[in-house]
């Protein structure tokens, strides 16, 4: 297949699923699998254009974060906002960093933990859209210290590709009883400094596999991703209001129900 219709696909599975709690890096990484690309250079491809899927929820919320930012010298709210992201950051940070080596070359390399981690993490969505606590904070940008550090530890959960970042995220936030909106809400915000970071580690760690002849790929699935993610965005938190996360949850179980069988039928 074309490296540009794969860099494509990979784009739309990376921009449709960053902000959903499916695993954007399960579906890509099992998108990379049944598509035939096992070189290092898809992997770190994979975790490069999630910077555009960054710069979407930066668009979508610039207003917001540029109050919050020219708030900071004198707006307690402000810094109070975020303190709140920087303790949630700070949890996958030093672990990711600690065990970026071991996540890439051997979780990376499981589809079957993939596909087990999809199922498991459908059916704690499930549950947790059905039996959370009742909600006592309701605005993403004044949760408490402490509803920041769980999810914060909730978050490195997510080093095990399949389980979801914002998954792992908007979980932690519903049994601190953050209402599912503003859970959903923190997660985005949440996600702009961990996925810069993880960008920033792995193009460092990973130099040595991407030369300028990638270039044009790379930045061709990062517009991809962008576009995409910034209509997901959009339309996230008003599907959730509605519909809650339990149509996530059936899609993690039935895409990691179909990995399995595949796998089994390509003899891995």
């Amino acid at each position: 297949m074309n490296d540009w219709i794969n860099a494509l696909i990979l784009g739309i599975i990376e921009g449709l699923t960053e902000f959903i709690p499916v695993s954007s890096t399960g579906h890509l990484l099992l998108a990379k699998t049944f598509m035939g690309l096992p070189d290092a250079f898809w992997d770190t491809f994979a975790v490069l254009i999630q910077f555009g899927a960054i710069l979407a929820v930066v668009a979508l919320y610039f207003g917001r974060l540029w109050k919050v930012l020219i708030g900071l010298p004198n707006d307690p709210g402000a810094r109070w906002f975020a303190f709140s992201v920087i303790l949630a950051f700070v949890p996958s940070a030093v672990i990711g960093f600690a065990l970026h080596d071991f996540i890439k070359q051997v979780l990376f390399e499981s589809p079957k933990v993939i596909c087990i981690s999809l199922i498991v993490g459908g059916v704690v969505l499930l549950g947790i859209d059905r039996w959370a606590p009742s909600a006592t904070q309701h605005d993403a940008m004044k949760l408490n210290w402490k509803t920041a550090i769980l999810v914060g530890v909730a978050q490195t959960f997510a080093m095990i590709p399949g389980v979801s970042r914002s998954g792992a995220t908007i979980v932690g936030a519903m049994l601190m009883r953050v209402e599912k909106r503003a859970a959903a809400e923190f997660s985005f915000f949440l996600a702009i400094p961990t996925m810069a970071g993880a960008t920033a580690l792995d193009a460092w760690k990973s130099r040595n596999e991407i030369d300028m002849s990638h270039a044009g790929i790379i930045a061709f699935g990062f517009v991809v991703s962008f576009v995409v993610g910034y209509i997901v965005v959009r339309q996230m938190l008003d599907f959730v209001t509605r519909h809650g996360f339990a149509p996530f949850a059936w899609w993690r179980i039935a895409v990691g129900v179909a990995g399995l069988a595949g796998l089994m039928a390509l003899g891995h």
